[in-house]
């Protein structure tokens, strides 16, 4: 691993070229189902038929199931075809070769430690500034990340997911601002979203662990608090956003017959595009059960409310 690859476009072009099962599932994106839906406050949701996500939607991430199997992101039970770009020492920079997006990246932890946030964020920012073709995202071990057991960002294309153009558009209330970073919180979003902007590293970092610590008091955090984060670089200046979180899964995940719904939302759900593996569960999503499952997962109002006083105050 480790491979000196001289761009991420050669890393694709050559993945593409020697990995067959990753050749034949970007080619198959090309085919994939889509449409959107909208929604009154003037945002939408694109929905992706895309079957050779069950692996990820589908996901046993209990600890009894994750002890029972290999660490498929351990560099010894990876592919034999999968290379990657080392980054910052710590990382390698993989082809996802189950991919959502037409650009889609897995950069893991070299060693097998934990999906936990905490001491990686400047990592992440870093990582953005290297990769500004791309959208890094972060799933929690409790938020859809499919290998809670080993730390891993991912990363794809910009311009896939509404929530990019959204952050313009969308009502915002701006919680603190300091030299270097401004914090706002996003409302009548249906997810509960905050967004730092700024162009100081340090100012970031900082700012992401004053609301790290904040979450921590209101909503469920163990191992840490429930999360989804994206980032990207845009000129000189970093967007990041959180979607702060309660639960999981939505009970349709967990019901039988015509009422299961196979849909694990993560980063990418919560940035505008739903994953569904099934075509069935493709077809049946509507403006009242997207409501129905953000209001699941997201929290609530009244902790919303005390989490932004929270900000303000601190």
């Amino acid at each position: 691993m480790g491979l000196a690859f001289n761009s991420i476009d050669e890393l694709f072009a050559t993945q593409l070229k020697n990995w067959d099962l990753a050749a034949r599932n970007y080619d198959g994106l090309n085919g994939v189902l889509t449409r959107e839906v909208e929604f009154e406050e003037g945002f939408s949701f694109k929905i992706q038929f895309n079957p050779e996500r069950i692996r990820s939607s589908a996901a046993k991430v209990d600890a009894d199931s994750i002890r029972k199997r290999s660490c498929f992101l351990c560099a010894e039970n990876r592919p034999a075809e999968q290379k990657g770009i080392s980054f910052n020492q710590n990382y390698q920079i993989l082809l996802n070769p189950f991919p959502i997006f037409h650009r889609h990246l897995t950069i893991v932890d070299n060693s097998h430690r934990e999906q936990l946030i905490s001491g990686r964020y400047r990592d992440m920012l870093r990582l953005s500034d290297e990769l500004r073709d791309f959208v890094v995202f972060y799933n929690g071990p409790r938020c859809g990340a499919s290998a809670p057991d080993h730390f891993h960002f991912q990363a794809g294309n910009r311009g896939f997911m509404p929530v990019e153009k959204d952050i313009y558009q969308t009502n915002k209330q701006i919680l603190a601002s300091t030299e270097g970073c401004s914090l706002f919180a996003m409302d009548n979003y249906l997810r509960k979203a905050l967004l730092f902007t700024g162009s100081d590293l340090n100012a970031l970092e900082a700012c992401f662990s004053s609301v790290f610590s904040v979450l921590e008091d209101f909503i469920p955090s163990v191992p840490e608090p429930m999360m989804n984060v994206l980032v990207d670089k845009e000129g000189e200046e970093w967007r990041v956003v959180i979607f702060p979180r309660k639960n999981h899964r939505p009970a349709q995940f967990f019901a039988t017959g015509y009422d299961q719904l196979l849909l694990s939302p993560a980063s990418v759900d919560f940035g505008g595009v739903l994953i569904t593996p099934r075509k069935e569960d493709f077809e049946k999503l509507d403006n009242s059960l997207i409501r129905n499952i953000f209001k699941q997962v997201t929290v609530d109002d009244d902790v919303w409310n005390e989490i932004k006083e929270r900000l303000v105050s601190s």
